[in-house]
């Protein structure tokens, strides 16, 4: 008997034709498999199919989409030990990139059809399921700068424009960072809380490669003093992030744990898997093993635990 899953399908992600899109998949999947099609629309979305084929009892979920869609999904499915299935069709595909996926309908078709899951880790950001990570400051207002008239121009260099448009109104804020045992102050324009994210999330790139199978989050603070140091940071994660080297600025800082507490001086916006969900503070626990996903398997390094020395305004409070 053929396994059963459902595929749930965005039909406006990306810049692709929607039609021929979901005719490959089906040509690839339907001979194998008992697959049934949900569409998104504007009244039901990727997270309220996800809740109705949960309920079905399948032996798999597919989602095809962009970034928000493949989340929303793969947030629907944390705890539930059904495996999620990936097809990316999005603008940036970060979710896809981020756990070593295939970016092309071919090449993800035939991860689903081969079968084989693994187990990563997931999170709960003030009680939402988080899959990638949580921005805070500059990367939620590029995140809002990019709408989704600009992604359909652009592409992926609507990001790029929304970021050096946000360059020019860049403000740091305080923050405390509340660890387990100890309180960090320090000022940023930019704090992320990164349960998986891809290289090109550069201001998750502290630690240079954040492993998301390994019951920890990786939280990089990003401190530059003006849009020069801007610049020459985002470089430079970008640089280390692709050589696989933890950063070496005294502007950027970085620490792992499995929970964190941040609150920030004025409240400054989030951004979660991509979606601006309100303002600081914020909690985030990370849910070991919470998401089971179709994935080759991949072999990592553990990165560097963590380096917030030079970064400016710095205070460490260890708890008694």
């Amino acid at each position: 008997m053929p396994r059963s899953a459902c595929l749930i399908f965005n039909p406006v992600a990306g810049q692709s034709d929607p039609d021929q899109d979901l005719a490959q998949i089906r040509a690839i999947l339907e001979p194998a498999m008992d697959l049934e099609i949900l569409l998104t629309s504007e009244e039901v979305d990727a997270d309220e199919l996800a809740k109705r084929a949960i309920a079905r009892n399948v032996d798999a979920i597919l989602a095809s989409g962009g970034d928000g869609t493949l989340s929303a999904v793969a947030a629907a499915l944390v705890g539930t030990n059904i495996p999620l299935g990936v097809i990316p069709r999005g603008t940036a595909n970060a979710f896809a990139s981020a756990l070593g996926l295939p970016d092309t309908i071919e090449a993800a078709c035939e991860i689903i059809l081969d079968g084989a899951t693994r187990q990563v880790d997931a999170a709960f950001c003030n009680g939402k399921p988080m899959v990638l990570l949580a921005g805070i400051g500059f990367e939620a207002e590029t995140v809002e700068k990019a709408d989704r008239e600009a992604k359909n121009r652009f592409g992926l260099w609507a990001y790029i424009l929304a970021g050096f448009k946000q360059l020019q109104e860049m403000e740091p804020f305080e923050v405390e960072i509340e660890t387990e045992d100890r309180i960090i102050t320090v000022n940023a324009v930019a704090v992320t809380v990164a349960n998986a994210a891809p290289a090109t999330s550069i201001l998750a790139q502290g630690p240079a490669g954040v492993v998301y199978d390994d019951g920890l989050l990786d939280l990089t603070v990003v401190a530059p003093a003006n849009v020069a140091g801007a610049i020459a940071a985002s470089y430079h994660l970008f640089r280390t992030a692709l050589a696989g080297n933890p950063t070496n600025r005294d502007d950027i800082g970085y620490l792992r744990g499995d929970r964190f507490r941040i609150t920030t001086n004025p409240p400054q916006k989030v951004v979660l898997d991509g979606e601006i969900v309100g303002t600081t503070p914020l909690e985030v626990e990370c849910i070991p093993g919470g998401l089971t996903i179709l994935v080759p398997p991949v072999i990592v390094e553990l990165p560097l635990e963590e380096k917030l020395e030079g970064l400016p305004g710095l205070t460490v409070e260890y708890k008694l």
